[in-house]
C-alpha cells in the first residue's frame, strides 16, 4: 500500500515545474483512472478469450466489459505514440467519454492536453511510463486498496495547495463525524449538494460496511452535486475506484439549478449531508427571489452570503419521515442577527435543528476560522423535542504545524456528547428553545455551554517552594529598587 502510494505521488514530481501544484489533480486523477480501465479492459479481454477459445468478436462484446473502450485508445495505444502525445490523450479521453456517455460523459476534465508549452511530448512520455510501471487490474490490485490511493493523492494535493483545498476537500475526520451521527442505514439515500470530492458519500458507504451492512443496497442511491467540472471528474473517478458501481454524481450549480427532482419538486434524501463553500457571494439572490422550489421557506439569505441558501436548499431535501441532515457552517452563521437572524428564528421555531456542535481552529484547509456543524432531524425524537444540544468541542484537536486535525479520539468524544445528549460542565448543554428565545434565538456557542476553570492543585510543599521563590524574587526587586533610587539622589 505505502509502495504505490509513494509510486503515485512520485507521478506529481515528474509535473513540477511546468505545472502548478494547484492543476497536479488535473492531469494525475484522469491519467490514473484511463490506466486503471485499459488495464482491466485488457484483462477482461484476455478471459473473454478463453472462454471463447480465441474468438475475437465475443471477446470484444460490450456485455463482456464493464467499460467500452473503442479500438485505438487503449493506454497502449497512447503509450506508443512518439509525438503528438497530449493530442493522443485528448482523443482518447473523448472517444471513451463517448463510447460510455452515461457513466463516464465529462468525468476526464477539460484538461488542455495538447498544449505543449505546458505538457512536452518528453514530459508526457515520461509521466505515462511511470504509470505503466504498475499493473492496476482486477488481479493486481483491489478496488478497496486502490480507492485508498486515490483518497491519499487526494489529501496529498490538498495539503500541497492548503489555500485552495477547502474549494475540493473537507477532512476526512470531519466527514466521519458528521455521518456517524446521521447513521446511514442499507438502502437508504444519501444526498451531497457540494460534494467536492465525494468524500462524504464514500464514508457513507464506509460506515454501512463497519456496521456490517451490505453496500449494494446503496448502489443507485448515492446522490451528489458539483459545480467545478475537474472536481466533479474526481468525485465520479473516486467511487469508482471504490467499487462502487452506481451512483449519480451531476455537475451543475445547485443552488441556480439544483440537479434531482421528484415531478416538479425538489428530490428528497434519507440523509443529506455536505461542506458548502463558506459564507459565498454571488450565490444566486436573482435566482431566489422567485425560486420555483420553494428554497427561501424561511426568508431570503443575504446577498453577500449564502450559508442559509444551502441550508434551506438542504431542508427542502430532506424525506419528510427519515430525513436527517449535517451542514458545516462559520460560526457567524450562528449569531449574525439581520436576514439571517430571521431564517434562525423562523428555522428554529420548526424545532427541526437538533444539535449545534462547534469545532477546533484551523481544522478546514483555506481558513483557520473555526467551524461548526449543524444537525437536522424532520422527526426528532420525543425527548428531544424543543430542545437542542449544543456542544463546545473546541478543544477537540491535535495541534500541527500548518493544520490543526481531528483525531479518532476527538471524533469519539464529541460524537459520545452528541449520543448522550444530556449537560456536560465546559462540554455540552441541552438547551430549550424558550432559553434560545431568550437569547433573540442567537446561537452563539459560549451563549449556553460556560467554560469551566481549571483548578490548579498543588502539595503543600509546592506551595512553600513557590512562596520562598517569590519572596526572594520581592527580595531582589527591592534591592534593585534602591539601588536605583541611591543613584538618583531620592534616597539617602
Amino acid at each position: 500500500m505505502a509502495e504505490l502510494e509513494s509510486h503515485l505521488w512520485e507521478s506529481a514530481n515528474i509535473l513540477r515545474g511546468p505545472v502548478d501544484a494547484a492543476d497536479f489533480k488535473t492531469y494525475i486523477f484522469p491519467l490514473l483512472f484511463f490506466k486503471r480501465i485499459s488495464d482491466v479492459y485488457d484483462e477482461e479481454l484476455s478471459e473473454a478469450m478463453v472462454v471463447s477459445d480465441g474468438d475475437p468478436e465475443y471477446a470484444k462484446f460490450p456485455e463482456v466489459h464493464r467499460f467500452q473502450i473503442p479500438d485505438g485508445v487503449l493506454w497502449r495505444d497512447v503509450r506508443d505514440r512518439a509525438s503528438n502525445v497530449g493530442q493522443a490523450l485528448q482523443r482518447a479521453f473523448r472517444e471513451i467519454e463517448k463510447a460510455n456517455e452515461k457513466t463516464l460523459y465529462g468525468v476526464f476534465g477539460d484538461a488542455a492536453w495538447a498544449n505543449k508549452e505546458r505538457l512536452s511530448d518528453e514530459l508526457l512520455r515520461d509521466l505515462l511510463d511511470h504509470f505503466s510501471q504498475i499493473p492496476l487490474g482486477n488481479k493486481d490490485i483491489d478496488s478497496d486498496i486502490l480507492g485508498q490511493a486515490y483518497e491519499y493523492l487526494i489529501k496529498k494535493f490538498a495539503d500541497s495547495t492548503n489555500k485552495k483545498a477547502g474549494e475540493f476537500y473537507t477532512p476526512r475526520s470531519v466527514v466521519r463525524l458528521m455521518v456517524d451521527i446521521l447513521d446511514p442505514k442499507e438502502g437508504e439515500t444519501v444526498y451531497d449538494p457540494a460534494c467536492g470530492t465525494g468524500g462524504m458519500l464514500l464514508e457513507a458507504v464506509n460506515h454501512v460496511r463497519r456496521n456490517k451492512g451490505d453496500i449494494k443496497t446503496l448502489f443507485g442511491k448515492l446522490y451528489g452535486q458539483e459545480k467545478n467540472l475537474t472536481t466533479s471528474g474526481i468525485a465520479r473517478v473516486n467511487l469508482f475506484l471504490h467499487g462502487i458501481e452506481d451512483f449519480k454524481v451531476m455537475r451543475e450549480d445547485t443552488l441556480r439549478h439544483p440537479a434531482y427532482f421528484d415531478g416538479d419538486k425538489l428530490a428528497t434524501f434519507d440523509c443529506v449531508i455536505a461542506n458548502p463553500p463558506f459564507s459565498l457571494k454571488k450565490w444566486g439572490e436573482e435566482v431566489w427571489e422567485k425560486d420555483p422550489y420553494g428554497r427561501n421557506f424561511a426568508g431570503m439569505p443575504p446577498a453577500k452570503s449564502g450559508d442559509f441558501a444551502w441550508v434551506q436548499h438542504m431542508v427542502k431535501s430532506m424525506n419528510s419521515r427519515t430525513g436527517r441532515m449535517a451542514v458545516v457552517l462559520p460560526h457567524g452563521a450562528l449569531f449574525r442577527m439581520a436576514a439571517e437572524g430571521k431564517i434562525r428564528r423562523k428555522i428554529l421555531e420548526m424545532d427541526i435543528l437538533d444539535a449545534v456542535i462547534g469545532l477546533g481552529p484551523n481544522l478546514f484547509y483555506g481558513t483557520g476560522l473555526a467551524a461548526c456543524i449543524l444537525v437536522f432531524r424532520m422527526k426528532k425524537r420525543p425527548d428531544r423535542r424543543n430542545r437542542i444540544l449544543v456542544i463546545d468541542g473546541s478543544k477537540q484537536f491535535k495541534k500541527g504545524r500548518n493544520q490543526n486535525t481531528l483525531e479518532p479520539e476527538n471524533v469519539e468524544h464529541i460524537f459520545g456528547l452528541y449520543r448522550d445528549y444530556k449537560d456536560v460542565p465546559g462540554e455540552a448543554k441541552v438547551a430549550t428553545l424558550d432559553e434560545i428565545a431568550a437569547n433573540d434565538h442567537n446561537l452563539s456557542i459560549p451563549l449556553y455551554v460556560e467554560p469551566v476553570a481549571e483548578e490548579e492543585t498543588v502539595t503543600v510543599d509546592e506551595a512553600l517552594a513557590n512562596l520562598k521563590k517569590a519572596y526572594g524574587e520581592a527580595c531582589a526587586a527591592e534591592d534593585r529598587l534602591k539601588a536605583l533610587l541611591l543613584k538618583s539622589g531620592l534616597m539617602k
